[in-house]
């Protein structure tokens, strides 16, 4: 049985395999969402980009980009801009991610609105 372990809430738990991040979040109550997303959010159908995540470790134990999260590369100014600020990191959608093994996850990813050389 998968675990996630996630970083801010220091919290390990189990996951069953093929489970979305998302879910197991919710069920154990950690909090995804921040301000007006904690009540408008797409409730797991990838549309929104609220729910994203850093995989620390583990991300080959998670599926594969799949359309919905590899679409926000290209909406970049009008829906990606939280999902694109961490270049570098692997950002996931945490309701598109299925775990099929140990993984550990950061949420609430840091916003980086003007890219890192934006201002050199």
């Amino acid at each position: 049985m998968p675990q996630i372990h996630f970083v801010n809430e220091k919290l390990t738990v189990d996951a069953a395999e093929g489970e979305n991040i998302r879910t197991v979040a919710r069920r154990n109550g950690v909090q995804l969402y921040d301000g007006p997303h904690k009540v408008l959010n797409c409730r797991g159908l990838g549309h929104c980009g609220s729910c994203n995540v850093i995989i620390r470790k583990g991300s080959e134990n998670c599926s594969k980009k799949g359309f919905l999260e590899s679409l926000f590369k290209w909406v970049h100014p009008l829906l990606g801009i939280k999902i694109l600020s961490n270049e570098g990191k692997d950002v996931r959608l945490a309701c598109q991610t299925k775990v099929y093994g140990d993984v550990e996850v950061e949420t609430h990813p840091p916003i980086n609105w003007h890219g890192e050389k934006f201002w050199s």
